[in-house]
């Protein structure tokens, strides 16, 4: 195999590994005045990553002596990926210049961030996992805290980087455990070895676990993210939301079902105590939330609780509900944070749900789409969250987990009250004082989501048969 054809299956992360240190460059040499520059070209390299990954040939791919991975559950949850990305970058041009931080260095740690995220998909020993994680997870540290000047970012950046170490120490231990186990780090290799089970490799499994945990901010490592969301710039929280969900849940369903298959039923009751504790912890504790950002942490612990109830299945069936989970999920978080970012007034950006009241007075349109957001993150048919739900909850009844999937059912209702006051104040209350104009790539930010929620339940045929393939792809 020659050396350039040993590099492609990784172009994608090349890319963007190259790009980002092009960009830092640029940015060194030119100053604050090429932020605008900077964003741009980002947004394009991710937009190149993506048509890589669309346009690479299909089938199973396994390249750097089986430690990297490209399958079609890779390309797909890749692609979402830098989707979120993407839109991460437009969202946050104009918060940045609004706030007098529109640095440079934001878009360039994104796109190390995201190359780590597209390593962690891909990923298929344990080496390779920790190496995407710590790529992921050092830029986020970084742009949790970027607002140098506030002291609730700083504090988020702190906290996050804090607790972050602990779990990657807890992800390590873990992989240290297994790796004695069963004499290999590839996954194939471990599920071979695996497969008689026994106490060591379940305590290695659970340890592992605990990092995932912490990474897609399943209960009970979810203690960070109410205090880093509501304390990151919003553009941040909007990154935190989408983008490092995604990849941290596909290495979430990956590892277990291809390195621990012969040892599904242990595991499956980690994950189920996981989903039902995540989904009652974001149901119950964002009932009493003020600030919209918070809320939205609570929201993401409950949805992560409900995209497991498919892991838990350990079935195809339950894997594609997982993929449409997420990529609903991704649309539904992206959405609402473009209206959280419209949230202006005076030249200030306000976080409160009091802030809303009687918006559907002063601006009927972003009212009605924050609204149709609130509905399908409620679950509430026929919008895309309903979907995202059905498929999970059919994956679950499917795999024999009904009390999984009823739990599932009335934590649902409870998480609907807070949706619902929040449509209630926009709708119901005396009209606040009115926000500044929603900036254009907002705009757009907003229709796209909006559009895709309103009308998945017309065509969901393509999302629903790209999930399919991508599950299969596992097993």
């Amino acid at each position: 195999m020659s050396f350039d054809f040993a590099l492609l299956p990784a172009l994608p992360e090349i890319v963007l590994a190259v790009g980002a240190m092009v960009l830092l460059m640029v940015g060194a040499f030119s100053g604050e005045k090429s932020a605008l520059a900077v964003s741009g070209l980002a947004f394009v390299l991710l937009v190149i990553a993506a048509v890589i990954v669309y346009a690479a040939p299909g089938g199973r791919i396994v390249a750097f002596n089986g430690s990297f991975v490209i399958d079609d559950f890779a390309r797909v949850l890749k692609i979402l990926t830098l989707i979120g990305s993407a839109t991460t970058i437009v969202l946050s041009i104009g918060y940045l210049a609004n706030e007098k931080i529109q640095t440079f260095e934001f878009p360039i740690l994104v796109l190390l961030s995201t190359t780590g995220m597209l390593m962690l998909i891909s990923a298929a020993d344990l080496i390779a996992l920790y190496l995407g994680l710590e790529l992921m997870s050092l830029s986020l540290y970084v742009v949790a805290a970027s607002n140098r000047d506030n002291v609730r970012s700083t504090e988020a950046g702190l906290k996050y980087f804090v607790l972050g170490a602990l779990s990657s120490g807890m992800l390590l231990y873990g992989a240290s455990l297994i790796y004695g186990f069963t004499g290999t780090v590839n996954f194939a290799g471990i599920a071979k070895a695996a497969a008689q089970g026994g106490l060591g490799l379940t305590f290695g499994l659970v340890f592992l676990f605990a990092g995932f945990c912490f990474k897609v901010s399943a209960v009970p490592f979810h203690m960070w993210t109410p205090d880093v969301y509501e304390g990151a710039p919003t553009p941040v929280t909007a990154f935190f939301a989408a983008a490092p969900k995604l990849a941290a849940m596909a290495i979430f369903v990956r590892a277990p079902i291809t390195a621990f298959p012969g040892i599904a039923p242990q595991w499956q009751q980690i994950v189920v105590f996981v989903a039902i504790a995540s989904m009652a912890l974001g149901s119950f504790a964002a009932i009493g939330q003020r600030n919209i950002k918070r809320l939205m942490a609570y929201s993401s612990i409950g949805h992560m609780g409900f995209a497991l109830i498919g892991l838990a299945a350990a079935s195809p069936e339950g894997v594609q509900g997982v993929v449409i989970y997420m990529a609903i999920y991704l649309a539904m978080t992206l959405g609402t944070f473009a209206c959280i970012l419209a949230m202006r007034r005076n030249g200030t950006n306000v976080e409160e749900i009091a802030d809303l009241s009687g918006l559907a007075r002063t601006h009927p349109t972003l009212a009605f789409f924050l609204a149709v957001m609130m509905f399908s993150l409620a679950g509430i048919p026929p919008l895309a969250g309903f979907f995202a739900k059905y498929y999970v909850f059919l994956a679950a009844i499917n795999a024999g987990l009904y009390t999984l999937a009823v739990i599932g059912v009335v934590v649902s209702v409870v998480g609907a009250y807070y949706y619902l006051t929040i449509v209630k104040v926009m709708y119901f209350d005396e009209p606040a004082e009115s926000f500044s104009p929603m900036p254009r790539e907002l705009r757009v930010v907003l229709a796209l989501s909006g559009l895709f929620v309103i009308l998945f339940f017309a065509y969901p045929a393509p999302l629903v048969s790209a999930a399919a393939a991508a599950a299969k792809s596992l097993f």
